[in-house]
């Protein structure tokens, strides 16, 4: 039997250790697929009928809404997004789709929408600065300037010993 050299031996690791940052470099670079919300099975979607369901039975069917409406509770929105992420990049949205139930003030399935992804907007924050009242101060300037104002007794009234408030 032969035995193998040093050399051939740490060529083997070498080549092993290769092959290992290889295949983490890879796994690495594979997106990872996110997806969440609340996007009905299109089976009990197709099962409402617009001017004959009501809330009850629409939540029986579809589960509990993502979301309301903000300023009244007759518009339900059911949200899915599905994001795919590459290593530690900021997520990028694959697919979004919105259900937006609309109901009648008696409760009555008005009107139904489907939204994609392309019916989105971009919105850009806004990069102002919000004045505020009063002025900018240092640490130093607020640690000597709360000097004096802990410990207050008011006189012996309304102070537990040792300056704490009563409980």
């Amino acid at each position: 039997m032969l035995k193998d050299s040093p050399t051939t031996i740490l060529r083997r690791g070498a080549c092993g250790i290769a092959a290992l940052g290889v295949a983490a470099a890879l796994a690495a670079c594979q997106p990872r697929i996110d997806t969440r919300g609340n996007l009905p099975d299109v089976d009990n979607v197709v099962k409402i009928n617009p001017g004959e369901d009501n809330q009850d039975l629409v939540a029986d069917l579809l589960g509990t809404p993502s979301s309301v409406g903000t300023f009244d509770d007759r518009t339900w929105y059911y949200i899915s997004t599905r994001t795919e992420t590459i290593a530690f990049f900021k997520p990028d949205v694959v697919d979004q789709e919105v259900l937006m139930v609309q109901f009648d003030d008696a409760g009555i399935v008005s009107d139904m929408k489907i939204y994609g992804l392309e019916d989105g907007k971009v919105i850009e924050p806004s990069e102002r600065v919000t004045p505020t009242l009063g002025r900018e101060m240092t640490v130093l300037q607020q640690l000597i300037g709360n000097l004096g104002r802990f410990n207050k007794d008011n006189g012996g009234q309304n102070a537990a010993p040792g300056g704490l408030p009563p409980i």
